[in-house]
């Protein structure tokens, strides 16, 4: 089955499997805008005006709300979008999906539990580098005393639901370098950038609104270190400069999706030749690699986390939840 990413599905299909397999449960907003647009030829046509990469239900429909489309039933956002069809177009012709969700800290965690530190973090795919901090943000796993950042409590909360041996540790790791690659960077000193992080949000989400603020006031106090560019072309040069006595640790959330298969391909190959490890978290088949197991229980819409190549878990998309994956 085509994604929502796929630029060689069609357009209206590429909508149909947004809404009935990425917004059905997560923003009832999203799927009644995916599913009309997939049944409307007229808005078909105006979408299939820009670029096969750029037709993405995530990036259009975010492009309209950061100029201001309200939110509503179908026929209202079609006769806005038809309207501000241009500054909409513009949007998305010069922006990418670049969702930085604080909130996925908390899958990453327990995923570093049995890492030795300190640690040096090298993301792919950074965004404006929120993710770089889950050393600076405090966590709530069920059963578990909360977890705090060294020096107290952080106002970024992360709440994760758990299933299974979740290896919850009981601190939280020391993080001495943290650096990212992006195509396109954004910087959390910039509030146009900012705002845009936060068109990404989905309608329904005002709790990940409010974390992203937080968020990035922690990254404004000490703004990461990004690179512009391609992952496969950055990621050799980049990991090179980490501390010798610090673990490497390279990762990446729904990021290996946008790439073709090459690239994926590229990509695996130059980081399993690195020092450190591994942590990717991903659809199911975006690398088949790694065997996805399904006969743990989990929704169609969780993710795959893996730890240098072997499937730990099943992560909701937001960090919401985590499933343990038992040793085969």
């Amino acid at each position: 089955m085509h994604t929502s990413v796929d630029s060689n599905a069609p357009t209206s299909e590429r909508y149909r499997v947004f809404a009935e397999v990425e917004a059905r449960g997560m923003s009832a907003t999203y799927e009644a805008w995916a599913l009309g647009v997939a049944d409307d030829p007229g808005t078909i046509a105006l979408v299939e005006g820009l670029p096969a990469a750029k037709r993405q239900p995530n990036l259009v429909f975010s492009a309209a709300r950061f100029q201001g489309a309200p939110l509503g039933p179908y026929g209202v956002f079609r006769d806005w979008l038809h309207t501000h069809w241009v500054e909409v177009r513009a949007t998305a012709e010069t922006h990418a999906t670049q969702t930085n969700e604080a909130g996925r800290c908390a899958l990453h965690v327990p995923a570093l539990a049995g890492t030795d530190g300190p640690l040096a973090l090298l993301e792919v795919g950074t965004s404006a580098g929120l993710c770089l901090y889950p050393d600076r943000y405090s966590y709530r796993y069920p059963g578990h005393q909360r977890l705090d950042p060294a020096d107290g409590p952080s106002p970024v909360v992360l709440d994760c639901a758990t299933d299974g041996a979740v290896p919850v540790p009981d601190r939280l790791p020391e993080v001495v370098w943290r650096a990212g690659i992006d195509l396109h960077p954004l910087d959390v000193t910039r509030p146009h950038d900012v705002a845009w992080l936060d068109a990404l949000i989905w309608p329904e989400h005002d709790d990940r609104r409010a974390r992203l603020q937080a968020a990035v006031r922690i990254a404004a106090t000490d703004p990461p270190r990004i690179v512009a560019g391609d992952l496969n072309e950055r990621l050799a040069a980049l990991a090179a400069e980490a501390p010798a006595d610090a673990t490497l640790v390279v990762f990446h959330t729904v990021v290996l999706m946008y790439l073709d298969e090459a690239g994926r391909g590229r990509f695996v190959e130059t980081v399993r030749a690195l020092p450190g490890h591994w942590l990717s978290v991903e659809p199911r088949t975006v690398l088949p690699g790694i065997r996805a197991r399904d006969d743990v229980a989990n929704d169609s819409t969780d993710l795959v986390l893996a730890v240098d190549g072997v499937q730990r878990a099943w992560a909701q998309p937001h960090g919401r939840a985590l499933t343990w994956v038992p040793n085969p």
